[in-house]
């Protein structure tokens, strides 16, 4: 029977897959492309579906300040309350990930689970965010867009089967095109996404996030036109003394910045303790924002209009101040209560008030030697959102594609470096990473703890370690160190528990006087009581890692207070390169194994294989050690394959001896190819 034409043309499209896939930097290329073509429609997209809420709520698709000021009461306060519940039904009966800013959940999802997003979050938080913005929650559409996009490049890349090294990067090509499609600056969404959500500028990484960051300025620009997100007015450095009143102003951002992230999770803490259903807590944030927004509109929604007004010199000082506190409250009522939206935007608005404020009494003092207010609310604006991310690269090339203006860069570099410098100094998180870390994930502590976070002291613990009684002589302790060569020697009682720990360091000073000395010093006198790490069997590897950053010796393991083993710090590194190079061969082989052929030759190894083969029912419930597959079938399980509960999602797992096998399970085995073909005919 021939094939049908449908088949003939799936059949040459996977060929032709299968052979871009060869080169590993042109697919890179051109996947890349695709994401940055979907995620700028994506960016297009959910501003035509704010346009389109914004008509359902206010009955305009482009409501204005003095349209919202003519509007009845009840009708500020009904619109975001509504907006509200939908949001809050959303998030808790459809995707929770679409709640808050949506940064941090990128960075989360590289972090823990290799790029992998949900592909429902896409539909999810363009909805979520959508209707909260719409409504007049006080967020910003830009975080939503980049994890929007974030989740059309995890799609893609789960879709083609890329391995989780590329993967991540297809999610910084979707941010990237999220903010280049959103702000008309390509080169400020690449920074982004290397600076903020990857955090890495590798060349092989830095390459594609280019290319999606210029193709979705391309889509953006052809449907919504080559015009900048702001009315920038014109730039002049009047004085060099000039900048002395931008320090000033980004000494002042890095506080509003620490102002604005501790209401932020301030508010969140407020509303979490409140025993109501989530949806209602949603319901009350939106009402209480719009009751603000009686008398400052300016609040409601991105707040852009407002921003134009302080970039051209339209508000006054006291209103500049007001809405700096005004949004800062707002914005908090709205995540905090559970709403779905970015900071990206609230920073811009924070920034260009606090800015224009200081720029308005700068101006009015030196009237002569300085710019006008709109040029230090535009210089503002970059300095909260560079001390709030703690990205001052991001920030500052954001501006400068706004203005396309050379002369702004100098400024504009101190007041976000200043501000920057000032909330990195007074709080090591980032208002995206404090949310991660109040979550127990903690990103800046890199591959090192996550790849040890799941091993006990007891993997690396050595049983064979050195002991003397408190009251051995010098020459004991010194013969101690020269049968068992290390670190430390453990002083022990006659039960068998540690008193104390001579270390190498300690006993050096005594060796050149050891005749005379004689038996006058014992070790007793010589052992540190207290100042070393005691360590417990199952401490975890991670933890021990932190430990050893103030102690460099070996360090004894104690169970029930019997001195059982030691750890020296050589043997958790060795383990830590060990677990890092597993797991890179085996993402590495588990994407040759999905892009070819069930069982697959192992390049250059003659007589080994590797296979994708799910576990046998006998095996279910059973952990690797119980099975011995290395014995009864010379295979060794690189990898297991599992789908996360209630997701489409496989997650990747590089399994230990204890690793209990489930059902559904997909084993990535290595081995001799008759062992394979026995392991299959079980399955």
């Amino acid at each position: 029977m021939k094939p049908s034409l449908v088949g003939r043309v799936v059949h040459v499209l996977r060929l032709g897959h299968e052979r871009l896939r060869e080169s590993a930097q042109v697919y890179m290329v051109l996947v890349s492309i695709v994401v940055g073509l979907l995620g700028g429609l994506g960016a297009v997209a959910f501003r035509e579906f704010i346009r389109l809420g914004q008509f359902v709520f206010w009955r305009s698709g482009d409501y204005s300040l003095q349209y919202i000021r003519d509007l009845p009461a009840w009708w500020k306060i009904a619109a975001p309350a509504s907006g509200g519940l939908i949001v809050g039904l959303i998030i808790y009966y459809f995707a929770s990930e679409a709640k808050g800013h949506g940064v941090p959940e990128v960075m989360e999802s590289i972090v823990l689970r290799g790029g992998r997003i949900r592909p429902r979050v896409v539909l999810a938080k363009l909805v979520a965010s959508g209707v909260c913005i719409a409504s007049g929650g006080s967020v910003g559409r830009e975080g939503p867009i980049v994890q929007i996009g974030s989740a059309i490049g995890s799609t893609v890349g789960q879709w083609l089967g890329i391995g989780e090294r590329r993967l991540r990067t297809l999610v910084a090509c979707g941010a990237a095109a999220g903010i280049a499609g959103t702000f008309n600056a390509p080169v400020a969404g690449a920074l982004f996404a290397v600076e903020v959500i990857l955090g890495d500028f590798a060349v092989a990484q830095f390459s594609p996030i280019v290319i999606s960051s210029v193709a979705a300025t391309v889509v953006s620009r052809h449907f919504l036109g080559d015009f900048p997100a702001f009315d920038v007015p014109a730039y002049s450095l009047v004085s060099p003394l000039e900048l002395f009143a931008y320090a000033a102003l980004g000494v002042l951002a890095g506080f509003a910045a620490l102002f604005f992230t501790r209401s932020l999770y301030g508010a969140e803490d407020l509303f979490d303790r409140l025993r109501v259903p989530a949806p209602l807590k949603t319901v009350a944030g939106g009402a209480l924002v719009g009751v603000l927004a009686l008398r400052f509109p300016e609040v409601l929604g991105v707040g852009y209009e407002a921003i134009n007004e302080a970039l051209t010199d339209q508000l006054l000082l006291g209103t500049l101040l007001v809405l700096v506190l005004v949004k800062i409250l707002a914005v908090s009522l709205t995540i905090g209560s559970g709403g779905s939206g970015g900071i990206f935007a609230p920073s811009l608005f924070i920034g260009s008030m606090l800015g224009g404020a200081v720029g308005t009494v700068v101006h009015g003092l030196w009237p002569q030697a300085t710019g006008s207010p709109g040029a230090y609310a535009l210089v503002g604006m970059g300095a909260v959102v560079g001390a709030a991310t703690h990205a001052p690269i991001t920030a500052i090339l954001i501006i400068f594609e706004l203005t396309s203006d050379y002369k702004i860069i100098l400024p504009l570099m101190i007041t976000c470096i200043s501000a920057t410098l000032l909330a990195t100094q007074m709080q090591k998180a980032s208002i995206y990473t404090l949310k991660l870390l109040r979550r127990g994930v903690d990103i800046h502590r890199g591959q090192t703890f996550n790849v040890l976070r799941d091993l006990a002291c007891r993997d690396v613990m050595r049983d064979d370690f050195e002991t003397i009684e408190p009251s051995a002589s010098v020459v004991s302790v010194i013969s101690s160190f020269m049968r068992h060569p290390g670190s430390s020697v453990f002083v022990v009682d006659g039960e068998g528990c540690l008193r104390g720990v001579i270390t190498i360091d300690d006993i050096r000073p005594l060796m050149a006087d050891v005749a005379s000395l004689g038996t006058l010093v014992i070790a007793g006198d010589m052992m540190r009581e207290a100042g070393y790490p005691v360590l417990h069997p199952d401490d975890s590897l991670d933890e021990i890692m932190q430990r050893f950053g103030s102690y460099q010796y070996s360090c004894p393991v104690v169970e029930e207070g019997s001195l059982v083993g030691a750890v020296w710090p050589m043997d958790v590194i060795e383990r830590y390169n060990a677990e890092v190079f597993k797991r890179e061969m085996a993402s590495s082989m588990s994407l040759a194994v999905s892009n070819g052929a069930r069982v697959q030759a192992l390049p250059g190894v003659h007589g080994v294989s590797l296979a994708d083969v799910p576990v046998p029912g006998a095996f279910i419930g059973k952990t690797l050690a119980e099975l011995k597959l290395r014995r009864d079938f010379n295979l060794t399980v690189l990898l297991i394959k599992r789908q996360a509960e209630g997701s489409e999602t496989v997650i990747e797992r590089v399994p230990d001896a204890g690793s209990v096998l489930d059902s559904g399970d997909i084993l990535l085995v290595l081995g001799a190819e008759d062992g394979i073909r026995r392991l299959e005919k079980m399955a």
